[in-house]
């Protein structure tokens, strides 16, 4: 009889899942959207049922359509969009809709957090306060929904969930746990001092396990609804940057992880916790036991590029808009963007600065700004890749993934803004390929996640930085690093200005 793992992963749009055999062969994929809500600015909320009947159709149709015998899967694991925000009632009820970690309403709880602990925050849970974690999400809702905090009895992350839907159990991964900033990172363990500073009760953060621990099997009511057997392990899984991690096959040291999805996300392997990049990185369990991992975020990467397609270029091509952009000049005649249109994350940490374009010249056609876009993006990781060289860290490789990886010429620009060799992946799939890995490795048809990764992650070009395209980049870098500074204050009262008129 064939096995196979499911390797499930809940991204921000949809929900992918992958059907994989022993040797990380992909045998049957499924994927299933949902809707985001953003009733205010700076909301951004989902309704968890819908992660749960995404998933729940996706696997079906593996049953139903890929003729994958239920039988033959073995085990669930999880890939999920971080810091989301689950609350539960006593019954493991939903009380509200999710707040995503693109959520930036929590500004004044953030500026709470580092008003009553400061650097002490940080040297517990190795990150800054900011507004898409989770905790500054729960004081907002203990300050503005009252009658359901009082409700409030547990809370899980997004991937957390679903998993708990189909096992019956409550439990968190040590890698999305370190995103919810309640944690101890040198402890492992849930900071006792954090809870009891801002009155949370320690009984609401669920139960910890390893990414590649069983959480648990299908219950009797899960079979009914999804077609899948009792007697299919779910395992712990991971948050999606630490699956994508595992995924890209970022195992050691020397190589960083570029991946480009809705947020964008420049990665480091850390082999223990005692770096101190003093909350410029976010620094996160792994999904590899006993391991660490940092990594910078740009919150809107991938969302820049959608965003201008959808607004400018809404019936064209994406592959067309991409090439026809590769074929403007370099600097895209003069014109540079910065992709602050939520808000930004690393380096800034800033929710309320906004996207600008700078030099925008009536010889410029649209395809310059779909360039200039592409750049932007790519800029903003290297800054990321700074706060790297600032602090010592040396590596020499990058492996992209996700959006970035699916063109020769976002590759190419890649190796030439960061003056690193880059290198893609002939079986890119990103979160979804971790997720898979960790349910293996669980099963036991590994011993461990760098074992799986020599028969699921696969290698393919390479791309070197060409040192005249280096040296021009290097000089409009110059400029687009000034730029944040240059505008924050006018945007911060543009900002100001339209939220006294809502």
């Amino acid at each position: 009889m064939n096995e196979y793992v499911i390797g499930v992963d809940l991204g921000t749009s949809a929900v992918k899942v992958s059907a994989m055999d022993h040797d990380g062969k992909i045998i049957a994929q499924q994927s299933y959207g949902y809707d985001l809500h953003q009733p205010h600015p700076g909301y951004s909320e989902q309704d968890p049922r819908d992660w749960l009947y995404g998933t729940t159709i996706a696997i079906d149709r593996l049953i139903l359509r890929d003729g994958i015998k239920a039988e033959e899967i073995k085990g669930i694991s999880f890939s999920g969009q971080m810091h989301g925000l689950v609350l539960l009632d006593a019954d493991g009820q939903v009380l509200r809709p999710a707040m995503l970690w693109n959520d930036t309403r929590t500004t004044k709880q953030c500026e709470e957090i580092k008003k009553k602990m400061g650097d002490r925050f940080i040297e517990i849970t190795g990150n800054r306060a900011l507004e898409g974690f989770t905790l500054p999400k729960l004081l907002w809702v203990k300050e503005n929904e009252p009658e359901i905090w009082a409700r409030a009895k547990s809370f899980l992350l997004p991937k957390d969930y679903v998993r708990y839907v189909m096992t019956g159990k409550q439990a968190i991964d040590y890698s999305d746990a370190t995103g919810t900033v309640l944690f101890n990172i040198k402890k492992n363990a849930w900071s006792k001092e954090i809870c009891d500073t801002f009155d949370i009760p320690e009984s609401m953060c669920p139960p910890l396990i390893r990414s590649i621990d069983e959480a648990g099997t299908i219950t009797d009511s899960y079979a009914m609804f999804s077609g899948l057997k009792t007697t299919t392990k779910v395992f712990g899984g991971g948050g999606d940057n630490a699956c994508g991690a595992v995924g890209a096959g970022i195992l050691k040291p020397n190589m960083v992880m570029s991946s480009i999805g809705t947020s964008g996300v420049i990665l480091k392997y850390e082999p223990d916790a005692n770096v101190d990049y003093h909350g410029a990185l976010q620094y996160e369990c792994h999904a590899i036991p006993d391991t660490y991992y940092s990594m910078g975020v740009t919150l809107a990467a991938g969302h820049s590029l959608n965003w201008f397609k959808h607004t400018f270029a809404k019936g064209e091509d994406f592959t067309e808009m991409v090439n026809r952009a590769a074929k403007r000049p370099l600097g895209a005649n003069g014109l540079i963007f910065t992709p602050y249109i939520v808000g930004e994350r690393t380096p800034y940490a800033d929710a309320d600065i906004r996207g600008s374009f700078i030099g925008v010249d009536s010889m410029q056609n649209k395809y310059d700004f779909v360039r200039a876009v592409i750049e932007g993006i790519t800029f903003s990781f290297r800054d990321i890749l700074n706060i790297y060289d600032q602090h010592g860290q040396d590596f020499d490789t990058v492996v992209a993934i996700g959006g970035g990886a699916k063109s020769d010429f976002w590759l190419q620009l890649q190796a030439d803004i960061f003056n690193k060799k880059v290198v893609s992946l002939t079986n890119e799939q990103g979160p979804g390929l971790g997720a898979a890995m960790l349910a293996a490795v669980g099963l036991g048809w590994f011993n461990s996640l760098q074992d799986c990764a020599k028969k699921f992650v696969h290698f393919g070009k390479e791309y070197e930085p060409q040192p005249e395209t280096v040296k021009k980049y290097d000089e409009l870098y110059k400029i687009y690093h000034q730029i944040y500074d240059q505008t924050k204050d006018l945007s911060h009262q543009i900002m100001k200005l339209r939220n006294s008129w809502d």
